[in-house]
């Protein structure tokens, strides 16, 4: 999913604050969920790991599915439409799989995922890049729709991920209609930087012609996204409660509740880990090196680090917290990390209690 939550993209930001966990830490990745880790109540990890565990790989492309099943070896391939993913849920079905692995291909996996969840199977989206490292980890180098979807239920069989409810319709929708918005914003920003390098009067005319027409486009978008959010009484409460916290205005928290429908539902630890603001423990031996935040969710984390921006000027008490980190001497990024960090926890702890913002 995308968001945005203003018109610059956010440099990738970087915790160098030393941790005091031990481990390694994990590969760098794209998947929402690649920080969560492993959940105790996962279907694979609890109850359901029994030797004739049936899981399912699917390599996703623009036409086709490849379908690779574990233990049992067997593969097929269906067509990426209406009657294809009709026979797929048909042939799994039988199966009973307790988890069906879609690989993450810009955008290709939404609807094969949505409609396997709505049959009712246990669907995780994969990250390539792991799936990829876990193929090289085995030795195999080739690389084939076929091969790949025999990796991904692998890796699946192998790694017992956590499986997470899918989001619903309306979410999907929202975090397109936001995801939308940052795309025309990002547009608007290029060619106010274009308007600034050109001299030429005739050129000049035509980015304002095309800042025009986007604006108007902006505005009619917002207007579609304030009555998505204001015409669902859930939306509309979430909205109002996180809201209530200085530093966090309506396109942060609309971002918050398209993008972040886990807030609220899980401790302050996994939800920090869920939006990419955990740091990494990097250490080996004696030596110990610093640590680094990354992965989940980036549209989340770029929110969240610019409600910090505003919330380390205008919200009391997460001033002063990043005052006094500033003056134990940590750098003012590392700095600004730890508030985003620490709001997060704040509207965590707000949505789960259904109370708004009360101000020491």
């Amino acid at each position: 999913m995308l968001a945005a939550v203003a018109g610059e993209r956010p440099m990738p930001l970087r915790d160098t604050k030393p941790v005091g966990e031990q481990g390694s830490s994990p590969a760098v990745s794209s998947n929402p969920n690649s920080r969560l880790g492993r959940s105790k109540r996962s279907p694979l990890a609890q109850g359901r790991d029994r030797m004739d565990a049936i899981v399912v790989g699917i390599d996703v492309s623009k036409d086709r599915l490849d379908v690779a099943v574990r233990p049992t070896g067997e593969t097929f391939v269906v067509t990426r439409d209406a009657e294809g993913l009709d026979a797929l849920i048909a042939r799994l079905k039988p199966l009973a799989p307790t988890a069906v692995a879609v690989e993450a291909t810009g955008g290709f996996e939404m609807i094969v995922a949505a409609s396997l969840g709505a049959a009712g199977f246990a669907v995780v989206v994969v990250n390539p890049a792991q799936v990829r490292a876990f193929a090289q980890a085995l030795g195999k180098r080739a690389k084939s729709d076929p091969l790949d979807a025999r990796v991904i239920a692998h890796f699946i069989e192998a790694t017992k991920p956590a499986i997470h409810p899918l989001p619903d319709a309306e979410t999907r929708f929202l975090a397109d209609l936001i995801g939308r918005r940052r795309q025309i914003v990002a547009m608007m920003v290029a060619e106010g930087q274009r308007l600034k390098r050109l001299p030429d009067k005739r050129l000049q005319k035509s980015i304002a012609r095309l800042l025009a027409a986007l604006q108007k486009e902006l505005s009619s978008l917002e207007t579609h996204i304030d009555e998505v959010v204001r015409g669902s009484p859930a939306w509309r409460e979430k909205e109002d409660l996180l809201a209530s916290v200085p530093g966090v205005g309506k396109v942060i928290a609309r971002t918050l509740i398209a993008e972040l429908p886990e807030l609220g539902r899980l401790d302050r630890h996994k939800i920090a880990a869920l939006a990419g603001l955990a740091p990494w423990t990097r250490q080996s031996g004696t030596w110990k090196g610093r640590s680094f935040i990354g992965g989940g969710r980036t549209d989340v984390r770029a929110a969240l680090f610019l409600g910090a921006m505003v919330a380390a000027r205008h919200n009391p008490p997460l001033k002063a917290f990043r005052d006094r980190l500033v003056q134990a001497g940590k750098p003012k990024l590392v700095a600004l990390v730890a508030t985003a960090r620490k709001l997060l926890t704040i509207l965590n702890a707000i949505i789960r209690d259904r109370k708004p913002w009360q101000p020491a």
